[in-house]
């Protein structure tokens, strides 16, 4: 079970820590704004998937490139890492496009136009109690 916190923790660092990078020492000019939202780590700390995401990209074709720039990237990462802390080994870094970020806002509006289309029919004048009235 403590192993299981030690994942936890050791995927926050690197998720923490590859966001500075990103940030403040990537010069590739393909590579913006990007979020890197989680890092799972294997259980063997021999990998990290890490899940990022950019609103600069827009096409599939964008997402592709930036996550091909950064899994180019990768050696750069895990020595910057190494550098940051004290572990026997720095998982090395695989990145994927998290596309929940774009699907949240597109599930949102979905959800209210249903909820918007429930109550309409809920609503609706030409129901079985429309045209009776007591008394």
């Amino acid at each position: 079970m403590r192993e299981h916190g030690r994942d936890l923790r050791v995927g926050d660092f690197i998720r923490d820590e590859l966001a500075l990078i990103i940030q403040r020492e990537m010069r590739d000019p393909r590579v913006g704004m990007v979020s890197v939202n989680e890092a799972r780590v294997s259980r063997d700390l021999s990998w990290v998937d890490v899940y990022v995401s950019s609103f600069e990209t827009k096409t599939k074709e964008e997402r592709a490139e930036l996550v091909a720039v950064l899994n180019g990237a990768a050696g750069y990462f895990r020595s910057e890492l190494a550098k940051r802390h004290n572990m026997r080994t720095t998982p090395k870094p695989r990145f994927h496009y998290d596309e929940s970020v774009e699907r949240g806002p597109k599930l949102e509006s979905l959800i209210e136009n249903a909820l918007l289309a429930d109550a309409k029919q809920h609503t609706a004048p030409d129901g079985p109690d429309s045209g009776e009235r007591d008394g």
